[in-house]
């Protein structure tokens, strides 16, 4: 047995092994004041003061209670010192100090301030006073920076943290130099947005106008994280301070910008595509600081503001894959918030939650919070239940950094601080910067409507580049002159820039290039077969028939698996009777022999929602897991065929995976939904990027999903996957949407997907009963050889040549029922067509055969959806130009199936197989009247 295939089963993943910590060092003494831990510290006192020459007992019990009661102190600010931190710029937010930050609360008189107490090195002293280190607790916890980390569980992690926030010495230490380049990139922050003002009187730019500590913030976690070994980082963001990102971050000429506010395009006139607002658009761009060279890449977001989040998070997950990354130390994503999204949006937890899982983990995320103290119109109070918005990153124990927006070298050390903190552990973290907003939402609102204390102190309060300009004339570090300097070189470069915005061109478009060297747009037309041969040799199949029945050596399988293998294994053997998951598996296994990846995630995806699919076995003894296909693995271990159990989301995952094909368009990428209405959850992601995507923003992928849908009388739950959303989608070539009825079709249109020149989204509508049904199978000969995907399949028993009068037209499962329908009734004249591709609808190959029926007298369209859902109102048009085209002008398709409803459909038994009964009718005309009856009952 290969063990590389196979995987023990992982304990939680939070889990800690150094957890809990049997050894507490200086540091760490009063960390956790539990019963063990007060007594070493007491007895570190006695035994200290001992060693003095003291011998008296009430002196030595003193200096023990002293020492604890210090420590308690010492340690209460590390938990709750944040809560006295001097955070909001504006001075608004009432911060008391909590009593228990407080000497007296611990029961120190004013007489007892100034006695020497034995600290074993914690905050740097041997022995100090509460007077001696209340200032540097207050300095440390309660000054521009408030650290919230005492909920890690991990005692490492708080280690790193203490080490580099306490101490006699102030954590935040900057170079002179070090002061005026953070000084210089708050100024060109602050005049970017001022001069866009004054060119765009009253354009909408969602300006990052009193957050401008966040651009030399940014800047350094690219250059800390070039030193740290990070030579990608993907960025996600929201509208506001997007464009102030671009420019001064991400590096995009200042002259395509002014170029898209005079309304020009962002691409080249020949690529087409709808394009988008500027502050919604992305660029990717190489930043290099002391020689080390990252490359950046901000991804186009629409205006759910955090949706891009888990875009993000699979696309840095691709990336470390194909690096060979296992750690994801390259590869760093990077999240800009705002703080009444962050705090409001379930994507944002979702995120979260897949901080630490197998398959989605990324090594870290940095978050960044830009809190404006504000959302559109909302208030805090109104807008989050918890103190802070950043109080979600706790459910993962995430620390979380607040930080005074005014003070740019606080916000550059949080900065700093996260990356190192990422690097060393592979965890997220949160910045949270208080700032202000000193426009309304946009620059055409008036915020004083709904907020007018807060906007009447942004009116009086000085910019941040004033404010920090002012610290540094005071440390000597720069003069007026400097800072005068400084500001009109810059804004003489907007100005050149701005000139040169009028005759900008773009050259080019960037979208396939890198990963996606060698695709491109489809060559041929919409409407044209485009396909390529996805057969496979016989000797590939042979191949994995064994690999795919084979149960290793000493491996415990389950006994009704067994009996499964052991069908399976005859049904390749022979050639016949060949399944949907039979089928399914030769597609993948196929696709890792050639060099394709293979990602597949959905809930229970491993064993399969309807225990069909069987691709991860469980030793039935031990518990070890065992993936036939992923005995071929890269360099770094990492199997090249991945089926995930994803959590149990929709929106994150399926955003997860978007991003991730993307990042790989040599992967196969698909997400499985565990019922098809499941996808309801995910919409965004399906409207926003996946279905517009390549026209907003250039961006090609290609995307499996998997639906499953069908009516079997289940109920209105997990009936219908909503075809009818994903075709009303469909426009411009930017999606497939297929309905399958046969293993071979879902075989070869999965190969399809990769074997192609170019990469489409692919929306497939799965089946449920069909997994199983008897005519459902496919042979050998179907997959080997010369073979490709059919966009129409035939009837198995059709009409004699010329002789069809009825044609109905269909997709999925009712296909079977209907010819089994028609043969039982020994109708010779009705044929049945099977559509398997709805989108882009086969209009060519259906032409020829509607030609060939010279007698044909009526034309049906039949499906199992009410006639609100499903395919019926999306091919109605496409069928009469059909019609038209192959010579039966003025014939007009006919509906057959349920009446429009708003449930999608009946949770009764009976009434459903009534329906089913009279729609099957209706189509084949075999008793309409009596149908439409039925279906009224």
């Amino acid at each position: 047995m290969d063990s590389m295939s196979i995987d023990r089963e992982q304990g939680p993943s939070w889990a800690r092994p150094n957890w809990p910590l049997t050894e507490l060092d200086p540091v760490n003494l009063g960390l956790d004041p539990t019963e063990a831990t007060i007594e070493k510290i007491a007895e570190k006192a006695k035994a200290t003061i001992a060693a003095t020459g003291v011998t008296d007992e009430a002196a030595i019990r003193r200096a023990a209670d002293d020492s604890i009661r210090a420590m308690m102190l010492i340690r209460t600010y590390r938990v709750r010192g944040h809560l006295a931190a001097n955070l909001d710029p504006l001075g608004l937010t009432q911060r008391e100090l909590p009593a228990d930050l407080t000497p007296a609360y611990h029961g120190f008189t004013e007489a007892d301030l100034d006695r020497k107490i034995y600290l074993a090195g914690t905050l740097g002293f041997e022995y100090a006073s509460v007077r001696q280190i209340l200032p540097v607790l207050q300095a440390n916890y309660c000054g521009p920076v408030g650290l919230e980390y005492m909920h890690i569980n991990d005692l490492e992690e708080r280690r790193f943290l203490q080490d580099r926030m306490e101490g006699k010495d102030a954590a935040i230490h900057f170079t002179p130099e070090g002061k005026r380049s953070i000084l210089e990139k708050v100024i060109h922050g602050e005049q970017w947005e001022k001069f866009l003002a004054r060119k765009y009187v009253g354009t909408k730019r969602f300006g990052l106008d009193g957050g401008e500590s966040a651009i030399p913030a940014l800047e350094a976690v690219i250059k800390y994280g070039g030193q740290y070994g990070v030579k990608e980082i993907a960025i996600g963001m929201a509208h506001r301070g997007r464009l102030n990102v671009l420019s001064n971050v991400m590096g995009k000429p200042y002259r395509a910008i002014f170029h898209e506010f005079a309304g020009g395009a962002t691409n080249p006139a020949d690529v087409g595509g709808s394009g988008d607002v500027k502050y919604h658009l992305g660029t990717s761009t190489d930043r290099e600081f002391d020689g080390n060279k990252v490359h950046l890449s901000l991804l186009p977001n629409p205006s759910h503001l955090e949706a891009v989040d888990p875009v993000v998070l699979g696309k840095v997950r691709a990336v470390q894959t194909c690096k060979g990354d296992v750690e994801g130390d390259t590869a760093l994503p990077l999240l800009l918030h705002g703080d009444a999204a962050f705090a409001g949006q379930g994507i944002v937890a979702e995120c979260f939650g897949f901080s630490g899982l197998p398959g989605y983990e990324t090594g870290g995320t940095i978050h960044f919070v830009i809190n404006n103290q504000v959302g559109f119109t909302t208030s805090p109070q109104f807008a989050r239940s918890s103190p802070y918005p950043s109080d979600i990153a706790k459910s993962v124990q995430a620390p979380i950094l607040h930080v005074n927006g005014d003070d740019p070298e606080a916000v550059t050390f949080c900065c700093k601080l996260a990356i190192e903190f990422r690097q060393a552990f592979n965890r997220d973290i949160v910045i949270d910067m208080w700032c202000y907003r000193r426009f309304g939402h946009n620059e055409g609102d008036e915020p004083s409507f709904t907020q007018p204390l807060m906007y009447a102190a942004i009116k009086q309060h000085p910019p941040v580049s004033q404010l920090y300009g002012a610290r540094l004339i005071a440390e000597g570090v720069v003069d007026q002159q400097w800072i005068d300097d400084a500001t009109a070189a810059f804004v003489q470069h907007l100005e050149t820039e701005f000139q040169a915005g009028a005759s900008y061109l773009p050259n080019k478009a960037d979208w396939f290039s890198g990963r996606w060297e060698g695709l491109g747009i489809p060559g041929e037309p919409v409407d044209a077969r485009r396909n390529v041969n996805t057969a496979i040799p016989e000797d590939q199949y042979s191949r994995l028939s064994q690999l795919l029945t084979t149960v290793p050596e000493g491996f415990n399988v389950h006994k009704t698996l067994a009996r499964i293998l052991e069908a399976k294994k005859k049904a390749l053997d022979e050639g016949q009777g060949i399944d949907w998951a039979t089928a399914e598996a030769l597609a993948y296994g196929s696709m890792v022999e050639e060099d394709y990846r293979v990602r597949l995630s959905g809930q229970d995806s491993g064993r399969g929602t309807f225990s069909q699919r069987h691709a991860v076995w469980t030793d039935q003894a031990t518990g070890e897991k065992y993936v036939p296909l992923s005995t071929k693995r890269d360099a770094a271990g990492q199997p090249w065929f991945e089926v995930l159990d994803s959590p149990l989301s929709e929106f994150g995952v399926l955003g997860f995976e978007y991003g991730y094909s993307q990042a790989d368009p040599r992967a196969l990428v698909l997400w499985e939904a565990q019922f098809g209405d499941f996808a309801n959850g995910a919409q965004t992601i399906m409207d926003q990027f996946i279905a517009a995507g390549e026209a907003k923003w250039l961006r090609a992928s290609g995307l499996v999903l998997l639906l499953p849908h069908g009516f079997e009388g289940q109920g209105p739950e997990h009936s219908s996957a909503r075809l009818e959303r994903y075709l009303q989608l469909c426009a411009e070539d930017n999606i497939q949407v297929a309905n399958c009825t046969t293993p071979a079709q879902y075989f070869h249109i999965l190969r399809r997907q990769m074997l192609r020149d170019f990469r489409k989204p692919l929306i497939m509508m799965t089946p449920k009963s069909l997994l199983r049904h008897k005519l459902a199978v496919s042979t050998k000969d179907d997959f080997i050889g010369e073979g490709h995907f059919h966009r129409i399949l035939s009837d198995l028993n059709p009409p004699a040549a010329g002789e069809t009068r009825r044609a109905v037209l269909c997709s999925g499962k009712l296909s079977y029922e209907l010819m089994e329908a028609r043969d039982a009734a020994g109708d010779q004249t009705t044929e049945i067509i099977r559509i398997e591709q709805l989108y882009p609808f086969p209009s060519e190959p259906l032409v020829s055969r509607l030609r060939a029926m010279p007698r044909l007298e009526e034309l049906v369209w039949a499906q199992e959806e009410p006639k609100n859902n499903g395919a019926w109102h999306f091919v109605e048009d496409e069928l009469e130009d059909c019609l038209a085209a192959a010579g039966h002008a003025g014939m007009r398709a006919r509906y057959a199936g349920r009446a429009s409803s708003a449930s999608p459909a009946t949770g009764l038994a009976k009434r459903h197989a009534a329906e089913q009964a009279a729609l099957i009718a209706d189509a084949l005309g075999h008793s309409s009247r009596n149908a439409q009856t039925a279906q009224a009952s």
